[in-house]
């Protein structure tokens, strides 16, 4: 058995290392590698034969065979020649993003010079034409074809892929603006598509109650009860400042004006009634709107674009019953609650601030407080409170169930569910006003 072992020398580094463009080449330094001979001691010693330079070329020659392939010296330049149809730029050479970088102000200055006017343009005999070269050109051309132009199928390619990438980059015509009986019809559209849409989610709204109804080990408790303290119980603190602050100034401005006329003690119908029948009511739900409504709006939002929604109707579950269903009750059953908390808040501001601007004191103010006020109004307030609890619910689930997957819809939709809470909130206390006009009062 006969060992073979490399004879050849170790090279010394190369002043061109080895790569895919230039290939395996030997400098002028680096000695001819060898064959594999065998090892000493064997019977048939074969002395080194280095490779025939025919086969590896020294590196000036190849460097010289490779340039006239790639024609490196080929510079972009361009010439104005006069013909029979007119004047002709003719272009020359490599119009390549390496090339122009090298001759960038030349031909700056070449292309200034040329003269205005209707020129043909000949790129017939431009060795290479990459995409800088084209872009620069169309640049020229103010991004358009001149009326004569000589190119090849590949420049001609080339050039009509920049016009489609300009096509597709145009904006769009501007929008002629609607007139106002345009838009308004738009509006009313609109306002009836909410409208068709709203009555759609308490239809079912009332279906699924029945359901539970008649099913109560169905209902979502667990989501209800959840709803309940997010809604009631953590809105709490906010709701008992505001109203504390809102009767401090009722009472405030209502004694300056009551002892002009020597009625001080009028103080606690004026208060009692405004708080019970309509602030407490109104001001409650105008916060829970705000907080509330909004964050369920931005939880169905979100849930619609994270695609859970999607994944509920795929897994046939009804976003009806667990998630309009249990939003509803839990306002309904919060809001008087609320409401109820917010008088008691409201009425303890206004006491104390009617026994320093006035000297009434909270003992006088409280027993007589039932005397001034009937308890229809008491009734009327926390039935007002359910009512609109239900369609701040009802308002926050319309909105958050046409979010739209993207943060721009899903931004707008909480901030026309708030608006639209606090309106529908204002027009049913109007309403109840008008239906409860000779109720609680007198």
């Amino acid at each position: 058995m006969v060992a073979i072992v490399a004879a050849r020398p170790a090279p010394r580094r190369s002043a061109l290392p080895s790569s895919p463009f230039f290939g395996i080449v030997r400098g002028p330094d680096r000695p001819a590698p060898t064959r594999f001979q065998p090892a000493p001691g064997c019977h048939r010693p074969v002395a080194p034969v280095p490779y025939n330079d025919r086969v590896l070329p020294d590196f000036d020659e190849f460097v010289a065979r490779r340039s006239s392939v790639l024609n490196l010296d080929a510079v972009p330049t361009l010439e104005l020649t006069t013909t029979a149809q007119g004047p002709v730029v003719m272009l020359h050479g490599l119009w390549t993003a390496l090339a122009l970088s090298q001759r960038k102000k030349t031909l700056l200055r070449l292309v200034d010079s040329l003269p205005q006017g209707d020129l043909a343009w000949d790129l017939t005999r431009v060795e290479r034409l990459d995409h800088v070269g084209a872009q620069a050109l169309w640049r020229y051309w103010q991004r358009r074809f001149p009326e004569r132009v000589a190119l090849t199928p590949t420049q001609r390619a080339l050039f009509d892929h920049l016009a489609e990438f300009d096509r597709s980059r145009q904006s769009p015509a501007p929008t002629r603006r609607l007139d106002p009986i345009s838009r308004l019809g738009a509006s009313l559209f609109t306002l009836g598509e909410h409208l068709r849409d709203g009555v759609t989610m308490f239809g079912r709204f009332v279906i699924d109650l029945g359901r539970v109804i008649r099913h109560p080990v169905r209902a979502p408790w667990l989501e209800m009860s959840a709803n309940i303290y997010s809604a009631g119980a953590k809105a709490l603190g906010i709701t008992a400042l505001v109203a504390f602050l809102i009767g401090i100034v009722l009472s405030y401005l209502s004694a300056q004006q009551l002892k002009l006329y020597g009625a001080s003690t009028f103080i606690v119908n004026i208060l009692g009634l405004a708080v019970i029948r309509e602030l407490g009511p109104v001001l409650s739900a105008i916060l829970v709107a705000g907080r509330s409504g909004s964050a369920i709006t931005a939880q169905l939002g979100v849930m619609r674009v994270t695609e859970e929604l999607d994944a509920m109707r795929v897994m046939d579950i009804p976003h009806g019953l667990r998630l309009v269903l249990p939003k509803v009750i839990a306002l309904a059953i919060a809001m008087p609650l609320l409401v109820m908390w917010t008088n008691i808040i409201a009425l303890l501001g206004g006491a104390l601030a009617a026994k320093y601007e006035l000297g009434i004191g909270l003992r006088y103010f409280f027993t007589t407080l039932p005397n001034a006020v009937p308890i229809a109004n008491l009734w009327i307030g926390l039935g007002k409170g359910g009512v609109f609890g239900m369609l701040i619910a009802l308002v926050a689930c319309h909105f958050g169930m046409r979010v739209k997957p993207n943060t721009q819809s899903l931004g707008e939709g909480t901030t026309q569910s708030v608006v639209t809470s606090i309106t529908v909130v204002i027009l049913a206390d109007a309403i109840f006003a008008i239906l409860f006009r000779n109720t609680g009062i007198g």
